[in-house]
């Protein structure tokens, strides 16, 4: 990390312990998600509610129907499921492997199985947990004492086969036991859960066994017992849960940060150079943009995606949102009549795009492809992009 850049984390990490312990966080910096989960209130990946707060989304659904409907057709309501449950899988009943000496095989029947073997010996384990809703893949999760391990290798979509799991190194493993995966932290664990499931941590305590799998209307506007009941008590304004749409702008970029990584978590977790992988972190490539330091409180994670609705992958859909800002409107002076004021009715904007009106992300958010990771994702850094140029970390 560049010194300036450290000296300005240190400084704006400063300001906002300082707000928190007066009870409050600032608007407008970007913050890692250790401490937004500090501050009162709710925010996503929060532990603290009890496991009886959350009513489950069939009770939501009685009020909010329209938008319960659709959402069971997101990455996000499937972002998890038990591994006998995933279909992905089902599919997918016998897959397997070669990585160096080592085979890989997963059977999925009544249960799945990931099998290890070498020249010399094998073992198995049985697969917990999928994460991931499979439009690009999933990764399994599997216990020993106690402890959560990320396999090894996951299931890729596109072409549909094993390979490692990103993050984890392609070198040869030392041995079978290394070979069948890593052994998670606790704090990784309760993470690779609270983005990945609802209610996997209540009271500060992490409760796998009693988590909802996906990410739930509660995962994202918290425990919602309280205001289900205030709202059917006739209140008018039930409130007692978050709406995301009420936060400035920063917030709400760290709002989905929490776990997309937010800028702040980026830097300090040292991804900045992580090179082209760094692509996986939107709300960090947004904030990197140079419309995003303009200030525009339009420019937001949710102004150009729907939570609720299942991701559009059509780019000319979003040149709607991009025009809002580059369409080029000449300013008109008007005098209000029995003064000399004049008013503006619009005005004319910069950076309006010389070479077309339509498809602009498929010009300005570029695709990139990591390697190993049999997938694309759309660069979230707002640019120029110019032919040859290097990628932006």
């Amino acid at each position: 990390m560049a010194p300036w850049l450290a000296a300005l984390v240190i400084l704006c990490l400063g300001v906002a312990q300082n707000a928190l312990a007066q009870g409050g966080l600032p608007e407008g910096i970007s913050l890692p998600t250790a401490l937004r989960v500090q501050a009162p209130g709710w925010w996503p990946t929060k532990g603290e509610a009890a496991r009886d707060e959350y009513i489950g989304s069939a009770v939501c659904a009685k009020c909010h129907a329209e938008k319960a409907a659709v959402y069971p057709t997101t990455a996000m309501a499937h972002a998890s499921s038990s591994a006998a449950a995933s279909e992905m899988l089902r599919q997918h009943s016998d897959v397997s492997l070669q990585f160096g000496p080592y085979h890989y095989e997963i059977e999925t029947a009544q249960k799945s199985v990931v099998k290890i073997s070498d020249d010399k010996s094998s073992l198995s384990e049985d697969l917990l947990w999928a994460l991931g809703a499979g439009h690009m893949g999933q990764t399994y999760l599997y216990q020993q004492n106690g402890s959560f391990y990320e396999g090894h290798v996951s299931f890729y979509s596109v072409p549909p086969a094993l390979d490692v799991t990103p993050g984890q190194p392609r070198t040869t493993p030392q041995s079978l036991e290394d070979a069948a995966g890593r052994r998670l932290s606790s704090d990784e664990a309760h993470l690779c859960f609270a983005c990945h499931t609802t209610a996997s941590t209540t009271k500060n305590q992490f409760d796998p066994g009693n988590l909802v799998p996906g990410v739930t209307c509660e995962g994202c506007h918290g425990p919602g017992a309280s205001h289900a009941a205030l709202a059917h008590s006739g209140s008018d304004e039930p409130g007692l849960i978050l709406n995301p749409s009420r936060l400035d702008r920063v917030a709400s970029v760290d709002f989905c940060g929490a776990c997309h990584r937010t800028w702040e978590d980026v830097v300090a977790g040292g991804l900045t150079r992580a090179g082209v992988f760094n692509v996986r972190f939107a709300p960090y490539r947004l904030e990197n943009s140079k419309c995003w330091k303009k200030g525009d409180r339009r420019i937001t994670c949710v102004a150009c995606h729907d939570p609720h609705q299942p991701l559009v992958r059509d780019a000319a859909s979003y040149d709607s949102r991009c025009l809002a800002c580059h369409s080029g409107a000449i300013a008109k002076s008007t005098t209000d009549k029995g003064t000399s004021a004049k008013k503006t009715t619009s005005a004319r904007l910069k950076g309006v795009c010389p070479v077309g009106r339509s498809n602009c992300v498929a010009c300005h958010m570029p695709i990139v492809e990591p390697p190993n990771l049999h997938s694309a994702f759309t660069d979230h850094w707002i640019r120029i992009v110019r032919k040859g140029a290097p990628y932006p970390e």
